[in-house]
């Protein structure tokens, strides 16, 4: 978390993790595309015939708050390619939250593992406790074969504490509410680390509520 006072500007980072082809990138798209025009940044991609993100997304949600602060939500992604560790641990840098993006197929179960593994080495390297990162897991691409069962991914989700979805970024199926449910963990930890509400009336309902809106504007936009 960054905070200006000379701009009273309060930024928040999010960052889309998660092995090459996930659905990270698709994500962001599908995020960029169900919120309300007015309140959206542009949506940088970078793509290379090997990965389908090279360096990083960005989507720079911004809004003012009755507080008089400006809250900036910044959503990366990182390249999930091996070869792109370097850039995966820059990203990271100053991470407040992750969503990792996982595929649901069964032959990618170890390529999720590895990146998995990634994330927690890189944000040790980064001088960030794997074990106090706010986290949510989303289990994409549902909507392909030989995906592994519902049941057997609420099992292994029942013996940690993120949150976890299932989800076809493609269809916009479960993107909206892997994002809020990662708004929802990061902004808890942010307020017992920093006390937002209390310094500077940042109530986290105002926050949530406020992108609610902003999302179901968008969506009416986008509507037949």
């Amino acid at each position: 978390m960054q905070l200006d006072f000379q701009t009273r500007e309060l930024t928040v980072k999010l960052v889309y993790y998660g092995p090459a082809l996930s659905g990270k990138t698709t994500n962001l798209q599908a995020i960029h595309r169900l919120l309300n025009p007015e309140g959206r940044g542009r949506l940088m991609t970078l793509e290379t015939r090997d990965d389908r993100t090279l360096f990083f997304d960005l989507l720079p949600l911004s809004f003012s708050t009755k507080s008089g602060l400006t809250v900036r939500i910044k959503l990366f992604t990182v390249p999930g390619q091996v070869i792109h560790n370097s850039t995966r641990k820059l990203v990271l840098q100053g991470a407040d939250g992750v969503a990792f993006i996982a595929d649901s197929q069964t032959q990618e179960v170890r390529a999720n593992q590895a990146s998995f593994k990634d994330l927690r080495k890189n944000l040790r390297d980064n001088g960030l406790d794997p074990a106090r990162m706010p986290l949510v897991i989303q289990y994409n691409k549902r909507d392909l074969p030989n995906i592994r069962g519902e049941e057997e991914i609420m099992r292994m989700a029942a013996k940690g504490k993120e949150p976890t979805i299932l989800a076809t970024a493609t269809h916009g199926t479960g993107v909206l509410e892997t994002f809020m449910a990662l708004l929802e963990v990061t902004w808890a930890h942010l307020e017992r680390e920093h006390a937002l509400d209390e310094r500077f009336g940042l109530s986290h309902t105002e926050v949530v509520e406020d992108l609610r809106k902003r999302f179901a504007r968008g969506t009416e936009a986008a509507g037949p």
